[in-house]
């Protein structure tokens, strides 16, 4: 099972799409690069829909799943209000469903050229936090022994 090909989804938003498709195409791309397989892509109209696409695919037969995202400040704290409660969402499916979730949203706080900035660096992290956490979940024994376990 350990050496099993990890199978990733991927869920993007398509508001502020100029930076959310450039950050898919980069997800993609280390996925292959770290050897995991993209098995789906689910694009959701913004971030708000993010937490509804991940318990749908959560429950798919995939090993992990990256989110990516880009949450612009406005004139108001809208953006943070947004960013909180996905963040908060996303974890708590995480926890449930025993299911690594690579959180690549950029924001809140975050001007479009800071977004711009981040694009490579929130969904490659987003991906490798993912596709590592799958590989670490497969290591962990049934049962423990006398010796000490690590897991890396």
């Amino acid at each position: 099972m350990q050496d099993q090909l990890i199978k990733l989804g991927l869920v993007v938003a398509e508001f502020n799409y100029d930076i959310t498709y450039l950050m898919l195409q980069r997800a993609i791309s280390h996925a292959e690069f770290l050897g995991a397989k993209v098995s789906v892509i689910f694009k959701v109209p913004g971030s708000f829909e993010i937490p509804l696409a991940v318990k749908k695919l959560i429950k798919l037969d995939v090993d992990c799943i990256a989110v990516l995202g880009a949450i612009i400040k406005g004139e108001t704290k809208h953006d943070e209000l947004i960013a909180n409660q996905i963040a908060r969402l996303i974890s708590d499916l995480e926890v449930e469903y025993e299911k690594p979730i690579g959180l690549g949203i950029i924001g809140p706080g975050a001007t479009h050229e800071q977004a711009v900035e981040r694009i490579e660096e929130y969904a490659t992290r987003a991906v490798e936090a993912a596709i590592k956490m799958a590989k670490r979940l497969r290591k962990i024994p049934e049962k423990l022994n006398e010796e000490k376990v690590i897991i890396e």
